[in-house]
């Protein structure tokens, strides 16, 4: 910057320092949305094709843009191989540890397809066959998905090891594992530790502590026998989803968007509202905390419950759009392609999210069930 500075004639540094600070004001502006995450454009806005998380099955995936971009292809391909949906983002957490969404083999598939590295040369290829061996080592897991991903790394062997040893993952059987192939395999030179903290174990075949790092890209609940959590009846999908509905309804046609608004009494009282603080409001009348009034946003709320899928969305689920940013709006599901929230130029009312309309067109998946 100094040298930059030295190179302006001193002629135009008033211009310069005025168009800095401009900048500089339009930074600030920039950080007051990107904080409070709730400016609602009412003008139309472009499409977000690229989003972060999942929203696919009960769990999310908290991967890169290079990873999301592969979502419809991992769906694709479990449909066409008969994979239960709800382990798409299970398979891009996978895909994020493999390679982050780079390259022409993402999902690393090659050994499981032709025996040897690189004869995988086309991405499609490699989520067709990627998503095929996933489900070929859950089955002979027999569904203990901590198996299925260790296996995913180790090999096959692995699972004949751990129905041998007691027949369930364990972290002490991935270490031990990998010790004994290590010892088969040293001489060759071409293993080292992947991890420092495993060199003292000499457990340096494949990666003993893949499991972690691949559940580290994911958000949800995994049962006892391995399969992700299905949500529990009830809660704001359930009878309890009704009875949020009515209680948000009860403020259509008695507020305005007033963007951080609804994050103190005062605002609450006069009707000031903006999307999240609607919603906040509207579970805390039934009893729901959902977030500290004087903090919440979308992003927080996108952290909360249970991820649902789109195709089994109930009244009272919460959905979430990529307006001016990803998850930019929210609102409650009513049902009929209609959800309750409170929009920028009507306040809190029921709008359309229909296809080919404003927030159908910018509906992202993100459903969550408080």
């Amino acid at each position: 910057m100094h040298i930059v500075l030295q190179l302006i004639p001193k002629k135009y540094l008033i211009g310069g320092t005025l168009i800095l600070l401009g900048l500089s004001g339009l930074l600030v502006m920039s950080t007051i949305v990107a904080i409070t995450g709730e400016f609602e454009k009412d003008s139309q806005q472009s499409d977000v094709t690229e989003i972060e998380g999942g929203g696919i099955g009960v769990g999310t995936a908290n991967v890169s843009p290079e990873v999301m971009k592969y979502q419809p292809l991992l769906e694709k391909y479990a449909q066409k191989h008969g994979l239960d949906p709800s382990y798409v983002p299970i398979m891009m957490a996978l895909m994020m540890q493999e390679s982050g969404g780079r390259g022409n083999d993402p999902m690393q598939s090659s050994e499981s397809f032709c025996g040897s590295v690189g004869c995988i040369s086309s991405p499609e290829l490699s989520v067709d066959k990627g998503v095929l061996h996933f489900k070929s080592v859950l089955e002979k897991a027999h569904y203990d998905l901590k198996l299925c991903l260790q296996s995913y790394n180790f090999g096959g062997g692995f699972i004949n090891y751990v129905m041998k040893n007691g027949g369930k993952y364990t972290p002490e059987l991935a270490i031990s594992f990998s010790q004994l192939q290590y010892q088969k395999v040293k001489h060759t030179g071409n293993y080292h530790c992947v991890r420092p903290e495993m060199v003292p174990y000499s457990a340096c075949y494949g990666d003993a502590k893949y499991v972690d790092a691949v559940l580290k890209y994911y958000t949800g609940t995994i049962t006892a026998d391995g399969k992700p959590a299905v949500p529990a009846s009830g809660g704001s999908g359930g009878k309890s989803g009704v009875k949020v509905i009515d209680a948000g309804k009860t403020l259509i046609g008695k507020t305005r968007y007033v963007f951080g608004g609804g994050r103190s009494q005062s605002d609450i009282n006069a009707g000031r509202f903006d999307c999240s603080s609607f919603v906040r409001w509207a579970f805390e009348q039934v009893g729901m905390n959902v977030g500290p009034m004087s903090g919440v946003t979308t992003d927080t709320l996108k952290t909360q419950g249970q991820a649902i899928n789109p195709k089994d969305m109930k009244p009272g689920d919460v959905v979430f759009f990529d307006t001016y940013k990803i998850d930019g709006h929210v609102g409650i599901y009513v049902g009929n392609n209609q959800f309750l929230g409170c929009q920028g130029k009507t306040g809190v009312a029921i709008a359309s999210m229909a296809k080919g309309t404003y927030f159908g067109e910018r509906f992202n998946g993100r459903v969550k069930r408080f």
